[in-house]
């Protein structure tokens, strides 16, 4: 079996362009993948045709090891953006194969740890300016079904907060806990907006919340600062989203500068280096919650992934606070049901991408805003109203 093809479909999902890769074989099969980059979404699909496509064509998708190992070598340069092609790609990869053996992805990368798989939702506070608006939104949330809930508080800071700005924060903080309860789970994104001394400081003030974790609260790239906060906070910190390779996981972990470590397989390099990220973790009975803020098939391909791997306990979910139309974009199983992931069971990732939908919601440049200026908080809070 050799890949004789490959396509990429871009398309507008709102806030974000979701890039989706298609990979064809000489027997007829078919893998699907996705390689989304917030800004980078065109400098992506340019670097799949460019570079990716002919190391690909011609392949083996068996020889995911080899292949992807070889293209992450060549790459050179590092980082997020040839990270992305070469991950979307190795996820297309692994659809073929499940499809090729007749089996769902999750039963290649080790089988079944769980049934079902908790989820807490993120994006929910769209619309959100108030800490009554945050509650009435968090009170939705639990309705809807989930056990915990993700939310940045901190407006547009950056390195510095003056008392009034975390007062705020800590006042929505404090108007979602007394709503929702004791029992739900809270992580309170930070973005990495923060130095260490107000990080520190910020969640002193937070700690009587019960916090479920603290989520990059520093530039992801300082150990020291992480570890710094991480020394000085008695909760959770969890970071690693904005990691690119193994060897950065490998530091962070052997560092123990975080309780809970977010690799994202749609640009670390894919479900099988996420998997060796994980058995390092677990080694050190560190726990992996993935990041995944994008779209249906890196969300699907994250989801294989959570099941096979038992120090997983909680996955993100971004689905239900997307644009109306997002399960379009796809056909496949729709994998929420009530705050909870279902378990996938068709063959390959269970999933293809719509192209006539994508097709009706054409790239959009620069719609996802800087999270530092005064864009983020309009476009996000006003997002519920352009949908």
């Amino acid at each position: 079996m050799k890949i004789t093809k490959l396509e990429t479909f871009l398309t507008n999902s709102g806030l974000r362009n979701y890039l989706f890769i298609r990979l064809s074989t000489d027997n007829g099969l078919t893998g699907v993948g996705e390689a989304s980059l917030e800004w980078q979404e065109k400098t992506v699909q340019t670097l799949i045709h460019e570079w990716v496509e002919d190391r690909i064509i011609g392949a083996d998708p068996n020889d995911i090891e080899s292949v992807v190992e070889n293209m992450i070598r060549d790459q050179y340069q590092g980082g997020s953006t040839v990270m992305t092609a070469i991950s979307g790609t190795e996820i297309a990869m692994w659809d073929i194969i499940g499809k090729a053996c007749g089996q769902p992805v999750y039963k290649l990368l080790g089988g079944r740890c769980r049934d079902k798989l908790p989820s807490y939702a993120n994006g929910w506070y769209g619309g959100a300016v108030t800490p009554d608006d945050y509650a009435q939104k968090a009170r939705q949330v639990v309705a809807n079904g989930y056990s915990a809930m993700k939310f940045d508080p901190f407006g547009i800071a950056w390195k510095d907060m003056t008392k009034t700005e975390m007062d705020k924060a800590e006042t929505i903080v404090a108007q979602i806990r007394k709503t929702v309860g004791d029992d739900i789970g809270l992580m309170i994104e930070v973005h990495g907006r923060l130095s260490a001394d107000i990080a520190i400081r910020m969640g002193k003030r937070l700690e009587k919340y019960d916090l479920t974790w603290y989520e990059e609260p520093v530039t992801p790239n300082s150990l020291t600062l992480l570890k710094e906060v991480k020394d000085a906070l008695p909760f959770p910190i969890a970071a690693g989203e904005r990691l690119y390779t193994i060897e950065h996981f490998q530091e962070l972990i052997s560092a123990r500068a975080a309780d809970v470590i977010q690799p994202d397989p749609a640009h670390c390099g894919g479900l099988l280096v996420t998997k060796k990220i994980a058995a390092m973790a677990h080694a050190v009975d560190i726990t992996v919650s993935p990041h995944c803020s994008i779209g249906p098939v890196a969300l699907c391909a994250t989801l294989h992934f959570d099941f096979s791997t038992p120090n997983v306990n909680i996955q993100e979910n971004f689905a239900e606070y997307d644009v109306p139309w997002r399960n379009d974009l796809v056909f496949g199983w729709n994998p929420i049901e009530n705050g909870r992931f279902n378990l996938p069971n068709k063959p390959g990732l269970g999933i293809d991408v719509n192209t006539d939908v994508c097709a009706q919601h054409p790239y959009k440049k620069n719609t996802f805003p800087s999270l530092w200026d005064s864009k983020w908080i309009k476009d996000f809070t006003q997002k519920e109203k352009k949908q």
